[in-house]
This record gives structure tokens, sequence and C-alpha cells, in this order.
């Protein structure tokens, strides 16, 4: 049986279709590779308090409780009702997560409770970020730390609904939330500019005193 070029044109490109897809990360290995750089980037260690703000699915969630371990805690909060059942499901079969439902101008953690508190790709949807960055210094205690991934607006791209309009498009200037976090009280440790998928990640401190 004779095969056409057209059909080895066409197989060729389903298999370099395939191949590149396959050559993609996985959002598991996207999440992992976040929780690699923020677990040494946040001190997590068997033991530590961490929240996971605005945690989705909570896949950081989980890589950051295997850190902490059963003697450490993790918080993932979370203020979408239809992706919070998600969260109280981990909890319900981890003993060391608690879930959390966030509110618009509190993320509602207990004061002083968390060694560090992250959040991934969150801060842009902030309706009210200089209350959440109230509550979220209220909640670190002294000398804790403040972990924020995020990403610059694209260009041309649609700002979220409702978050303050300097934000430009769907993303936040790194400078302005840098503005808007120390402006809470806390102090810049560093800037990580290079993070993958041309996210920025910056470290924050919570005064000890």
């Amino acid at each position: 049986m004779k095969t056409s070029p057209q059909h080895w044109t066409l197989t060729l490109i389903l298999l370099m279709a395939f191949n590149a897809f396959a050559a993609l990360p996985s959002r598991a290995q996207d999440y992992q590779q976040d929780a690699d750089r923020l677990a040494p980037l946040l001190d997590w260690h068997a033991g530590s308090v961490v929240a996971d703000i605005g945690a989705g699915g909570g896949e950081l969630t989980l890589d950051a409780a295997k850190v902490v371990g059963p003697t450490g805690k993790v918080y993932t909060t979370e203020l979408d009702d239809k992706k919070f059942p998600r969260l109280q499901d981990l909890a319900a079969k981890h003993n060391n997560i608690t879930a959390l439902k966030a509110g618009v101008t509190d993320t509602n953690l207990p004061p002083a409770c968390c060694d560090s508190i992250f959040m991934r790709l969150v801060y842009h949807h902030l309706t009210k970020p200089a209350e959440i960055d109230a509550s979220l210094f209220k909640s670190l205690k002294p000398g804790g730390l403040l972990g924020v991934i995020d990403e610059e607006p694209k260009p041309g791209s649609k700002r979220p609904e409702g978050v303050p309009e300097n934000r430009i498009g769907h993303g936040v200037p790194e400078k302005i939330m840098i503005g808007e976090v120390t402006a809470a009280g806390f102090e810049v440790v560093k800037r990580i500019d290079d993070w993958p998928d041309e996210h920025y990640c910056v470290i924050f401190r919570k005064p000890a005193n």
C-alpha cells in the first residue's frame, strides 16, 4: 500500500506537535519549581508555620506542607467560593493544613501566627491591597517573611475588575507593589527579577521590633 506525500507531511507535523507538547513542563512541575525556590528564601523547615494566600487548587500548599512536616502548619486561604472547597478537602486529608476563607480586606489569619506568608500571582487581583497588606503584616510574627510572586502587566492586557487603576493591565508593576507593601511597614529583603515564566519575586520582612 502506497503512502502519499501528504500523509507523511501530516504525520511529521503531528509528531512534531506531540514532541513539543511533551517537552512543556506540567503545572505540577511549575509549582514544584516555585516551591523549591521559595523554601530557602522564606526559610521553610520542619516545624515552620506558613500561609499560602489565594491558594487556588492548593498545589503550593501541598508542597509547603511536605517541607514543614507534621510538626509544622500551613494555612491555606482562598476568596473564590468555587475554589475554597478544594482547600477544605486538603485540610481534611492533611493534619498540618488548615483552610481559611479569605475576605476582600482581611486574610482572616490569626494574629502573629506565621513565620512566613507567600502569594503567587495573587497580588494583582487584590481590590483592597492596602487593607490586605496591613492584614498580612498583622498575621506575621516579628521578623517574619513575606514572598510575593507576580508579573508586570502585558501591553494591551485587561486590568482585573475592581483593582486600582495604577495596575495598567493584567499584572502589577513591581515598583508599585513594593511601594504598597512597604507602606504597610514591611522592609525589602531581596528582589528576584528573573523568576521563571517572566515573573518576579520580592521577599519582604516584618521588622523584629
